[in-house]
Parts: structure tokens; C-alpha cells; sequence
């Protein structure tokens, strides 16, 4: 179809002319029949947000995404091209991509009755039919629709009114396209009031003078939710001519977050060739988020977006390679006490309440990696709290002497009570820190006994670190870490030990 050249041509060839809601309509209804995926690289929304988006499409609608940042929104709409015709003929020189066999503008209109069938004709690909703009407390009126040309209409001696002086604005020019507008509550009202007619009835109006110009166009909306962006909201009369609003969410399981990390991380090709990431550390990236939606000192009604795990994950990375770079190291891997940097990527990401404010951004992130590893712990290995309980409910069941519930830390926890102790330094090198968690007894073989299947050195290791700081956060062992080294040691010693190191503020 593209070798076609001419508006004769194009009719010879029996082409017909679709709304590009209709065109959606059709391409959408193909790929339901095929089972083929509508919107590649979408994770969490198959039962929730893509089938309401495709009954959208399906009834035509105009569509309006609410939900929270980081939520995909935008991605979604720039997939919706997908459902596009890969090339639609355009009147060659048409501001407002005028349809051949259907033209709006003035100019498309003349070159046809003066041109008949040899008015010239190109192809427009989907990728060019796309325009999108974020909404700002700076856009005028004559941004997205329109406003007369003075200086044409001097160069042409015509009045302000004549279609021929306009100069057209973002939306018209997005005639057979899909248009976007991102946060849309920061559109000042009367500007929101400006697409009223053309989302109903499809006129726009310059400096009063009404034209009729039916656009065809996909509009898509995303705005956070009202009650969270004070900056403005949707105004009713707009909202009501949207006819399908879509609410969005965040990934309900750390396995879905943990894929959209995986696709959105964008990593350097030496990273990805000589740092090994044990599942482990990118469950715990994950579920830092998870806390973090359900802290107390996070405002809930902002969100935290999933940027945070992405920037977080790449943060972690890096950490671990500049660890090799120090050390001339050609292959590593992942450490917890690697996470220490991931703080930056935490506390530009999460929006406080007041007592968060009271708190500070710092000791949120922290608060929030103590609580990821002691969630995780209980999946990984025996929760020492339930030990506890049920070796005090056997105790008052069973006669004297009272039986204990074997404790499966208890040699772990021997060895520090001997007074004994371990310095990981965060530039540790491979060989110097696996040394280090080897002294002490019984680590390693509670890792074998819980996780015999992650047999891989790095991640028996990581374990192994794992472990000693999930004791740390159930209060079983001591844990300082200043800004060059973690000390774990026994708990009681610590708390009679006012050495530097005990005194200086953890990092995790």
C-alpha cells in the first residue's frame, strides 16, 4: 500500500477509511482471536487493569487511568500504538494529517479540487501517531488547540476568522492519532474546560471563532488520584465526557515486582557478565517496597512507586562493583551489607507523613531494610519468635523437668556468647569475607540444613550473612554497623561494651 502515491491510486486500490477507534477496535479483536498479548511487558494487571482497558477499546472509549506513581500508566498508553495500522495515507503537506478520502483543513479541502485524483499522498507509520504532553499549570489554551496567526494573516490579507490564518495547536495536529495527557488535575480548569466540545462534539474554538472540525482522536488521560494531588483536580463536566475510567494499582506479589525490576533496571552489560544476584537479595530489593507501602511514616496516598525497586536494584549493583573494582576482582557477587547503598535510591522516592518528617528520610530507609530482612527470615529459616512460644507452651504442658523446643541457632548463638565476634568490612575482598562468616560455628550448617538446594557458593554466603543479620533484627545477637564495617556480637556483651563501635549509629 505504501507505493501508492496519489489519491487516485489510493482509491483504485479500494482502501477504506477507519476511526482510529475502530481501528483499535479491529487490530484489538484480531489479537484476541490469535490469544496474543496486548500490551507486551505489563506484569500484575492480566486479571485486573488490561481486560478493563480492552473493554474500553472495544466500546470506543475515550479512557482516563487513575491511579497512583509508578503504576505503568503511561506505559501502557504508549503500548496502546501496538493496536495501530502500521501505515495510514496522509494528504502530503497536511498540518492535521488529513484522511484523503475524508479531509478536514481548509488547505487539504483546496489541493483536492484543484488536484483531484492526482493529489499527492503519503504514508504515516503508527510510531508517528503518538503525541503526548504533561500536564502544567503552564499550558495555554493555544498550546493544545490553537490561536490565530497575525502574521499570516497580514502576508495573506485575510481577517483573523479565516481557517487559513490559524495555526494550529497539539490537539488537531494529533487528528488520527492517539493524544496523551499526563497529570491531567495539574490542567488548570479553564484549560480543561477548552476540550469539553471536542471530546462531545468535536468543534474547537479560536479567539470565538467556532470552527467545525470533527477530530478524530484516541484521547488517553492519567491523573494520580484527586484526593492525593492538591495541585488541582479533574473538573466534573470533563470527567463525565471520559467514558472509561480505568483504576491502576501496584504489583500485589514480590514475584510480579520482582519481574518489573528485572525488565525496567537498566544495567551495564559488565555488571550483568560478572555480578551473580542471589534470589534472596532481589526478594529482599522487593519487599523493601512492600514495607514501605504499609509504613506508618509513609504517606499512603502518594505511593511508592516501583522506580524505587529499579533504582534500588541498580544501586545494589553498583555496590558490589565498585567492592571488585577496589579489590581488582573479575567476578563477585551480592552482599547484604551491599545494601547500605541502596539508601540513596530510598529516600528520594517515599514522601513522608509528619511523624516520617519527625524521623527523616534516612532512618525510614533503614527502618524499612530491618523489617524487610525480618519478614523474609521467617520465610527462610525457623522464626525464632515462634521457637520461643512454643518451647514456653511445651514447657507448662510437658512434668518436670521442663522440655525445650531444640533451638536451631543455639550454636550460632554459642560461639558469640564465648565472647567472640565478626568484623565484615563493606570493602571486603571474596576471599577475606567468606574467612570471616566461616569462623563462626554452626552458620554454614543451619544454611544447609533450611536451604539444601542453593548449593552455589555465593549464595551460601549471602545465606550466611542472611542469617546473622535476621538474628540481629530478632534481638538474639548484637549488630553495629558503622560506615567502613558491620560487628556482630553477643547481645548481653554489647550492651555493657561503650567502645566507639557501639556507640555510633547503625546503618542497617
Amino acid at each position: 500500500m505504501t507505493a501508492i502515491k496519489t489519491l487516485g491510486e489510493l482509491k483504485q486500490s479500494g482502501y477504506n477509511s477507519k476511526t482510529i477507534k475502530d481501528e483499535m477496535r479491529t487490530n484489538l479483536i484480531e489479537r484476541l482471536k490469535n490469544k496474543q498479548r496486548t500490551f507486551e511487558g505489563i506484569f500484575g494487571f492480566d486479571d485486573t487493569v488490561l481486560p478493563d482497558l480492552e473493554r474500553a477499546i472495544l466500546s470506543r472509549h475515550n479512557i482516563l487511568m487513575l491511579g497512583l506513581r509508578g503504576q505503568a500508566k503511561t506505559r501502557i498508553a504508549r503500548l496502546m500504538l501496538n493496536l495501530l495500522d502500521e501505515y495510514v495515507p496522509v494528504v502530503e503537506g497536511s498540518e492535521i494529517n488529513d484522511d484523503p478520502m475524508q479531509p478536514l483543513s481548509r488547505f487539504a479541502i483546496d489541493l483536492i479540487k484543484e488536484k483531484g485524483d492526482q493529489t499527492p499522498i503519503t504514508w504515516l507509520h503508527r510510531n508517528d501517531r503518538y503525541t503526548e504532553k504533561l500536564a502544567t499549570p503552564d499550558v495555554t489554551v493555544a498550546d493544545l488547540i490553537g490561536d490565530s496567526d497575525p502574521i499570516k494573516a497580514a502576508n495573506l490579507r485575510l481577517p483573523y476568522s479565516d481557517e487559513r490564518v490559524i495555526h494550529f495547536g497539539l490537539i488537531p495536529r494529533s487528528h488520527r492519532c492517539i493524544f496523551v495527557i499526563n497529570e491531567l488535575p495539574d490542567l488548570q480548569p479553564r484549560i480543561q474546560v477548552a476540550l469539553f466540545n471536542i471530546l462531545q462534539e468535536g468543534d474547537i474554538q479560536i479567539r470565538g471563532f467556532k470552527l467545525r472540525l470533527p477530530l478524530d482522536i484516541q484521547f488517553v488521560f492519567t491523573a494520580n488520584p484527586e484526593d492525593y494531588t492538591n495541585r488541582g483536580s479533574i473538573v466534573t463536566p470533563l470527567k463525565d465526557r471520559i467514558e472509561s475510567q480505568i483504576l491502576t494499582h501496584y504489583p500485589k506479589t514480590t514475584q510480579i515486582s520482582k519481574a518489573i525490576t528485572q525488565q525496567e533496571a537498566r544495567l551495564h552489560q559488565d555488571i550483568k557478565n560478572s555480578i551473580e544476584v542471589p534470589e534472596l537479595a532481589k526478594d529482599l530489593i522487593e519487599q523493601i517496597a512492600f514495607e514501605a507501602r504499609n509504613s506508618e511514616f509513609i504517606d499512603k496516598k502518594s505511593g511508592v512507586s516501583a522506580r524505587l525497586t529499579t533504582s534500588a536494584y541498580e544501586n545494589l549493583l553498583s555496590t558490589a562493583q565498585r567492592r571488585m573494582l577496589i579489590n581488582n576482582e573479575q567476578t563477585g557477587s551480592v552482599r547484604v551489607s551491599d545494601f547500605f547503598g541502596i539508601l540513596p535510591a530510598i529516600t528520594g522516592k517515599i514522601e513522608l507523613v509528619y511523624e516520617g518528617e519527625q524521623e527523616g528520610s534516612t532512618l525510614v530507609a533503614r527502618s524499612l531494610f530491618k523489617k524487610a530482612i525480618k519478614t523474609l527470615f521467617g520465610v527462610y529459616f525457623p522464626n525464632p519468635e515462634k521457637i520461643k512460644k512454643q518451647s514456653k507452651t511445651k514447657s507448662k504442658t510437658e512434668t518436670a523437668p521442663a522440655a525445650q523446643v531444640p533451638n536451631p541457632y543455639q550454636l550460632v548463638l554459642d560461639w558469640f556468647a564465648d565472647n567472640n565476634q565478626i568484623d565484615l568490612m563493606n570493602d571486603a575482598s571474596q576471599g577475606e569475607f567468606n574467612s570471616e562468616l566461616q569462623m563462626v560455628t554452626g552458620l554454614e550448617e543451619i544454611v544447609t540444613r533450611y536451604q539444601p538446594k542453593m548449593m552455589k557458593p555465593n549464595e551460601r554466603i549471602f545465606l550466611m550473612e542472611f542469617v546473622l543479620n535476621g538474628l540481629a533484627e530478632h534481638s538474639l545477637i548484637s549488630k553495629n554497623q558503622v560506615e567502613t564495617q558491620t560487628v556482630f556480637k553477643d547481645l548481653m556483651s554489647s550492651m555493657f561494651d561503650f567502645s566507639k563501635d557501639n556507640t555510633d549509629e547503625d546503618v542497617f
